[in-house]
């Protein structure tokens, strides 16, 4: 059977199907994030978390115990004034030391101060909110008490006899940089004084006799006394023994002695046996320094009193140390 030409034939789709294009990948992707754009947003906060509470609580801590570590610190005036048995007025300028680019504010933090090696700390000091840049002052003007009193004995006698002094500041401030949280970090700083190194220097000059004696003394004199420390020691009044070749000749004194930084230059009176000492140059002719009249002593510490009452520990440093000096007897009398 034959077909026209014209004649066109029908086709037949299946029933529910479409010729519609199919969607973009974008509009695929936008349509994703649409529906499930809760579970993208957990996922990038679990991931930011994993990514930043590492940082925040290991981290940022141990960076910044890091630069507590690498920073230094250096005692540039420290007064002890007020003394007593158990306490002092402590006036100190520390100069903190730090390369860092981080610039923390460091909270105010109780810190124990001891002399390095010490079994005890001698005192505790309140140090004030500083922020930590390089050259940073802190000042503190407090009265502190003395938790241990022989172990601030050790650090008077470290002072008198040693060249430099090492020492021992600790605490556990809290730390904060910017808008990050607080952090503890161990603050242990060793820090280096000098000391006055046996007074070495010290003279006795100028002595001559007192006519009439004044309150039992009977010589007066000028001491030269050097302090190449940073310090400034409130002693009060200092008794001296006077010594000749073992033989105790008498006593000195110093009153209202404050001991500062550079050379001192203070009046010293004495009170003393003139029959031993004019024993030592007369006869000239017989007399163990009657040539000369010159006779040498050794000065050591018998008590420091302030206010009424001995400090123990400038006591016994005074004791720790023996100072020799020649005398010219005939020229004082």
């Amino acid at each position: 059977m034959s077909t026209d030409k014209g004649e066109v034939t029908a086709m037949e789709f299946p029933t529910g199907s479409s010729m519609t294009a199919k969607p973009s990948f974008g509009a695929r992707m936008k349509a994703h994030f649409k529906k499930w754009w809760w579970v993208h947003l957990i996922v990038f906060i679990v991931v930011f978390l994993v990514i930043l509470l590492p940082v925040i609580f290991v981290g940022y801590p141990n960076i910044a115990q890091s630069q507590v570590n690498d920073s230094t610190l250096n005692i540039t005036s420290m007064v002890i004034d007020d003394p007593t048995p158990k306490s002092f007025r402590l006036i100190q300028t520390q100069v903190l030391g730090s390369q860092s680019s981080f610039h923390p504010k460091i909270y105010s933090f109780l810190a124990s101060v001891s002399l390095v090696g010490a079994a005890h700390a001698f005192t505790s000091v309140q140090v004030p909110e500083t922020t930590s840049r390089d050259g940073v002052k802190i000042n503190l003007d407090q009265t502190v008490d003395l938790s241990n009193a022989n172990a601030f004995g050790d650090f008077a006698k470290a002072v008198m006899l040693q060249k430099d002094v090492e020492l021992e500041i600790s605490g556990k401030p809290e730390l904060q940089q910017g808008s990050l949280p607080k952090t503890t970090v161990n603050y242990d700083k060793t820090v280096t004084m000098k000391g006055l190194n046996k007074l070495d220097g010290f003279n006795v000059y100028d002595v001559h006799t007192m006519n009439p004696p004044k309150n039992g003394h009977n010589l007066r004199g000028t001491v030269y006394i050097p302090n190449p420390t940073v310090m400034t020691i409130t002693m009060g009044n200092v008794t001296l023994n006077l010594y000749q070749d073992g033989t105790l000749m008498g006593y000195s004194y110093i009153n209202d002695l404050i001991l500062k930084p550079g050379n001192n230059t203070l009046e010293m009176t004495a009170e003393v046996n003139y029959a031993k000492v004019l024993g030592l140059v007369l006869p000239s002719s017989t007399a163990k320094y009657g040539k000369t009249g010159i006779a040498p002593f050794t000065i050591t510490g018998n008590s420091s009193v302030y206010n009424g009452q001995e400090l123990p520990y400038f006591s016994n440093a005074l004791a720790a140390n023996n100072l020799t000096v020649d005398l010219n007897i005939l020229a004082a009398i």
